[in-house]
């Protein structure tokens, strides 16, 4: 189903009244934080100039493991977390609310001696 049909689909049955299962719900705002995710690293790792495999190679972990976290395939634990950032130069920033999830990568800033 494309996304536009499921948007009506959705909005539809929100204006009929019907409400989604919270288990639904629940897996929406996961989906959500892993793509957030996903996008931070890339738009971290293309504003430097990285390919994955360097990136990969500054992080200690595989190209594919990379291809997997920008592809929200998989959930990085806490520590993988630290170790994307300090390759990525940056600290990471992760805003939840109920409805709104924001992650980004503040750059180092460095000073000039």
């Amino acid at each position: 189903m494309s996304h536009s049909r499921w948007k009506t689909l959705h909005e539809r049955k929100l204006t009929e009244g019907l409400i989604e299962p919270e288990d639904a719900a629940e897996a929406r705002r996961e989906i959500r934080l892993s793509m957030a995710l996903a996008k931070a690293v890339y738009d971290r790792r293309t504003e430097l100039g990285l390919t994955q495999t360097e990136l990969a190679a500054r992080a200690g972990l595989t190209q594919a493991k990379i291809s997997r976290i920008e592809g929200s395939d998989t959930v990085p634990t806490l520590p993988l977390l630290a170790r994307l950032a300090k390759a990525l130069d940056a600290t990471l920033n992760i805003a939840l609310n109920n409805d709104d999830t924001w992650v980004t990568f503040t750059a180092h800033r460095t000073h000039a001696a």
